[in-house]
């Protein structure tokens, strides 16, 4: 009879790899070797606030970035809006004060700086999120100071942009980083700061406001624009969402049945998919998965900002340190095994009275959790209402929102073209007209949709949204255009194409209205090169010449501005 006996070489590993046990620890593989597989229990978020924090912090840097670039031409010293005349009204309205009231009204340290350089103001404020941003995401490191003052930064930017950052995705951003605060210690720079386990109200913070997200845009939808209900909605969207991309172009020729089942699956996920996160783990991450594949979805099909980009942020909580792991390489000493010898720890230790700072921790954690649910309180019965609005703020910080998205789409294309001459006469019939182009809003038939997301063109939204209202409504537009009868450098990088480049300025500008449509991929003008085919609707404003605005500049306290003969 033959014994089938071990070898006493693996007999004897298996004793020194399981010397090192605690008694109470459940029979698994030994410390493990470079590059074999580390298995993270569930239950545990150590590595979800670190791709969080990193994920927070790349919307931060774009956003700063975008303010950067952008902020001076728009509400700077001589901006199309400047901050400084806004922030005077609202001083004014409460009688000069800059006391509670205004700061309350409009939160920003601007009150606190000197305006007669607010270049230099918006610059510094920009700059600093930029620093603070690019650290959180290079190291993965923050604390509760850092995000903070992030959290400070980009409102006090937000809060003086009037109309040019209207849109709901700066509150969503002030949102996210407030709860983005509460994911870290106070003062400890660490990756895994072994005392302060991320906590679950904060998660669960993440887990409400992506919950809100969602449902609202998918109410809105159903109690907005019927052809939502009548499933036709994505027949237009494509060519008349606000700044569509080249796959935009193609994906709008799809089949009718393909734009059926694109709204379907669109009522699925933000009207059903929603409340998965409360059905278990297997399920909240069931959640997480479809979400961010829906968003990568819409990120490929069009420039929404870095709008779906930080929607991914909040359901990224739904996922804990096992469904997280594959993001991270398994070598000694890494997170993860740091992560993996934390969750050992703990399994090994008898619980002991909490530390001093955890209990404080835990005060101002639950006390989180009571301010955000009385903050949830008008935004959940706007939820309920058949009257919802969406994109709305209830308090000046911002800390609890309402949002929504494409309530109603808009069945036709317009745009709204600005052009110049420089004959004397306007009226002339033979004056030539000449385009100015935009960075990445349609405008000459033969350029190619752009592909910018995360990236933002503020200028090309505001005419996105004026192309559907007139100019009264949209008093900037005309500011715009004195400044470009004037050839201002900082406006025209703003733009593509400044049609009088290395020439005098125009000595008239006007707007015109014309309905675009994109061109038949297979027809006679793709053939040509054109993108877009467009009819012109008629005039948007009349020709203004600068000897006509200063008088409409003069009521507005704004400078007239002085042509440069060379704009080269």
């Amino acid at each position: 009879i033959r014994v089938m006996a071990a070898p006493e070489g693996s007999l004897r590993r298996r004793k020194v790899a399981d010397a090192g046990r605690s008694p109470g620890w459940p029979p698994g593989p030994a410390p493990h070797p470079a590059g074999s597989r580390v298995h993270l229990r569930t239950g545990t978020f150590w590595l979800t606030r670190v791709v969080l924090l990193k994920a927070l912090a790349f919307i931060y840097f774009v956003a700063f970035l975008v303010a950067f670039h952008q902020n001076k031409a728009l509400i700077g010293d001589q901006g199309l809006l400047p901050c400084r005349l806004y922030l005077r009204s609202v001083q004014q309205y409460f009688q000069g004060k800059i006391g509670w009231d205004a700061w309350s009204y409009a939160p920003t340290v601007m009150w606190l700086l000197d305006w007669s350089d607010m270049n230099f103001n918006l610059d510094l404020l920009a700059l600093l999120g930029l620093g603070l941003s690019c650290f959180v995401l290079v190291t993965g490191c923050a604390n509760m100071v850092l995000m903070a003052a992030l959290w400070v930064l980009y409102m006090s930017l937000v809060n003086v942009g009037q109309v040019c950052v209207w849109e709901g995705w700066e509150s969503q951003l002030l949102e996210t980083g407030f709860l983005g605060i509460f994911l870290c210690p106070l003062w400890t720079l660490s990756h895994l700061p072994e005392h302060t386990p991320t906590s679950q109200i904060v998660l669960w913070g993440f887990r409400w406001l992506i919950f809100r997200i969602m449902l609202g845009a998918g109410l809105i939808k159903i109690r907005g624009d019927k052809c939502w209900l009548d499933l036709t909605c994505m027949d237009f969207h494509y060519e008349t969402q606000p700044v569509p991309n080249p796959m935009a172009y193609y994906l709008h020729r799809s089949p009718w049945w393909f734009h059926r089942f694109e709204t379907l699956s669109n009522h699925f996920l933000e009207l059903l998919v929603p409340f998965f996160l409360f059905l278990g783990r297997r399920m909240c991450i069931l959640h997480g998965v479809l979400q961010i594949l829906f968003q990568v979805i819409l990120i490929i099909s069009g420039n929404l900002s870095f709008l779906n980009w930080l929607t991914i942020v909040p359901s990224l909580a739904c996922f804990d340190d096992a469904a997280l792991g594959f993001l991270f390489p398994s070598r000694p000493r890494g997170l993860k095994d740091q992560v993996l010898g934390m969750q050992r720890k703990e399994a090994r230790e008898v619980k002991s009275k909490p530390r001093y700072g955890c209990m404080v921790r835990r005060v101002v954690n639950f006390s989180l959790g009571i301010l955000v649910a009385w903050l949830s309180m008008p935004v959940v019965v706007n939820l309920l209402s058949s009257k919802q609005v969406m994109n709305t703020s209830f308090n000046p910080l911002r800390i609890v929102n309402t949002y929504g998205a494409f309530g109603s789409i808009t069945k036709e294309r317009t745009e709204v073209i600005l052009q110049g001459t420089a004959s004397p006469n306007a009226s002339m019939p033979d004056a030539v007209w000449e385009d100015y182009e935009f960075k990445c809003k349609p405008g000459d038939p033969w350029k190619q949709p752009c592909l910018i997301s995360p990236y933002h063109y503020r200028l090309d939204w505001l005419m996105w949204f004026a192309a559907f209202q007139t100019y009264e409504h949209n008093e900037w537009i005309i500011h715009l255009a004195g400044k470009l009868l004037a050839s201002d450098a900082e406006t025209l990088s703003m733009l593509a194409l400044n049609p009088f480049e290395g020439r005098a300025p125009p000595r008239w500008i006007r707007g015109e209205h014309y309905r675009y449509r994109f061109s038949l991929p297979s027809g006679q003008h793709a053939a040509q090169g054109k993108w877009w085919v467009r009819k012109r609707i008629g005039p948007y404003f009349p020709p203004l010449c600068l000897e006509d605005l200063k008088e409409y500049f003069k009521a507005r306290e704004w400078p007239l501005p002085e042509p440069h003969l060379d704009a080269s």
